[in-house]
């Protein structure tokens, strides 16, 4: 990849190791050939703000999922629409709305509050290294299809 004389390499390295972990799995998961998904980011940090950018440059409808403070930022960086992960009413609302979610959060959390915005047969990609175990509710896995999968990049 030929990187632009203009751009400087302390900045070109981040980009690009945030965007190949970002990129790899919406083209595992179809999202660069497929048109018109609707794709979920969970935390809009560095990660979350580039897999935003990306989804969004493909052609999808992207949903920034996180907590109220990210808001703003999220829409700035190009997602149609924000869901406030706190706040229950609005996660329930959104229930079975999502193709794809890339979850970037690096701290502890249950996968499953999110896994219930998925569309049947949706898939959540982990990217995020969470220091405690996910506790699933296999029921609904089972009943929607519903995939959970990591990345090796």
């Amino acid at each position: 990849m030929k990187i632009p004389d203009t751009l400087p390499m302390v900045q070109a390295g981040p980009i690009l190791c945030a965007g190949l972990t970002m990129y790899d799995p919406l083209k595992y998961h179809g999202a660069t050939e497929k048109k018109g998904m609707t794709i979920g980011v969970v935390g809009i940090g560095g990660l979350g703000s580039i897999g935003v950018k990306l989804a969004k440059a493909l052609g999808h409808t992207v949903v920034a999922i996180s907590t109220k403070h990210e808001a703003e930022m999220a829409i700035q960086r190009g997602a149609d629409h924000f869901i406030c992960s706190s706040d229950k009413e609005e996660m329930e609302k959104n229930k079975m709305s999502i193709d794809l979610i890339l979850n970037t959060i690096p701290a502890a959390h249950q996968v499953m509050d999110y896994m219930n915005l998925l569309n049947f047969n949706g898939t959540i990609v982990q990217l995020g290294l969470v220091p405690e175990p996910h506790q699933l509710v296999q029921l609904p896995i089972l009943r929607y299809r519903w995939s959970l999968t990591g990345s090796h990049i």
